[in-house]
């Protein structure tokens, strides 16, 4: 019986089937056997699970180089007092029941979650970040959406901050933008009155402090570092409290030079003694341009066609002069908006950050 949904075949014209294939074909040239047909999915290479997990380890330095995992699902449970390094990207990651545990989890295109762990110290980046009935974990998290804890207790936070030669190529593979990182806007399931869950990790809180470089020979072959000033992810302040009642919003247009051009404004401000806050990438439209550019929207709508923008949210005594006249010399021939003055700064900040919120469902 055919498939409901396939088509009768049509006589040829003058009534003749079509020509039909020669007999023996589908046959076996030396025994004349039919063969079973061959489908593409037949072709994949067959993966073997084991090379993306690990259980039940103790006491171990274990990981996967750079191209080892390429994109699969991984596995890490019953893990204790182990060093953990996936230095590739990946699908999702679930960990399960590890105990004194110290992970780095390099881009996960998906999600992470976190089960029935406790006292682990990590650095990961991922699309969705979760834990549930987990008790101490440290985290230096790169989330592009707003990270989840349920029935977990003493949860801290810092900025992801690390460095390999192959990470800035995975965070493209895993489809993460490096701007898009709400490490701080934790959003607890399972709140209890007059207690706090989760909290931030210091500000001078290091990576390698926590999360130590690996030992293992295989593993240390990959180039890490953990010079908050090397790091692939812009080290941002997040939630914490702002020194300066004056911030400023730079957004850069879609280009060839986007990326390069706000990681180099970022440099020449924070090296200046200003602190970045947050940072976005996401497509605007028209209308979305009027709300946050308002009387300078006609000069910047003509460029979102191009792709998505890059902001950028400084704050300290005399950012926006800084910013403006930073920008003025260093991208003199690049569109980019910068707040006109204090004043507007704000609000722009606000227009631009609540439109962006909205459009990610956060």
């Amino acid at each position: 019986m055919g498939c409901f949904f396939s088509r009768r075949r049509k006589p040829a014209q003058g009534g003749q089937l079509p020509p039909q294939p020669p007999a023996g074909a589908g046959q076996d040239a030396a025994t004349g056997e039919q063969k079973a047909p061959q489908y593409s999915w037949d072709l994949r290479a067959k993966i073997d699970p084991k090379e993306y997990t690990f259980s039940g380890l103790k006491n171990e330095t274990v990981g996967r180089l750079p191209g080892k995992v390429a994109g699969q699902q991984f596995v890490i449970q019953d893990c204790e007092n182990c060093q953990i390094y996936i230095f590739d990207h990946s699908a999702t990651i679930t960990i399960d029941d590890c105990v004194n545990c110290q992970i780095f989890l390099g881009p996960i295109k998906g999600s992470v979650f976190f089960r029935d762990c406790k006292d682990c110290k990590c650095v990961v980046a991922c699309q969705q970040f979760r834990t549930r009935d987990c008790k101490k974990l440290e985290v230096f998290l790169c989330c592009a959406t707003q990270p989840i804890i349920e029935s977990s207790t003493g949860m801290k936070f810092g900025c992801f901050q690390y460095y390999y030669p192959e990470l800035a190529l995975q965070f493209k593979d895993a489809g993460l933008s490096i701007f898009n990182n709400t490490w701080s806007n934790i959003h607890d399931f399972t709140p209890v009155s007059g207690e706090n869950n989760w909290g931030l990790l210091p500000e001078t809180a290091a990576v390698q402090d926590y999360v130590p470089l690996p030992s293992s020979e295989e593993l240390k072959a990959v180039r890490v570092s953990t010079d908050a000033t090397k790091s692939i992810i812009p080290i941002t302040r997040g939630r914490r409290q702002k020194n300066s009642d004056e911030s400023c919003l730079a957004v850069f247009f879609a280009g060839d030079y986007t990326t390069a051009n706000a990681r180099k404004l970022i440099d020449e401000m924070t090296s200046k003694g200003f602190q970045l806050v947050q940072t976005k990438e996401i497509l605007m439209k028209a209308e979305d341009a009027h709300r946050v550019f308002q009387q300078s929207a006609s000069e910047f709508i003509p460029l979102l066609e191009k792709g998505p923008v890059v902001a950028l949210e400084f704050n300290g005594d005399g950012a926006v002069e800084q910013c403006r006249s930073t920008v003025n010399e260093v991208f003199s021939g690049t569109k980019v908006f910068v707040s006109e003055s204090k004043a507007s700064a704000s609000q722009d900040v606000d227009n631009f950050y609540n439109f962006a919120d909205m459009q990610m469902g956060m």
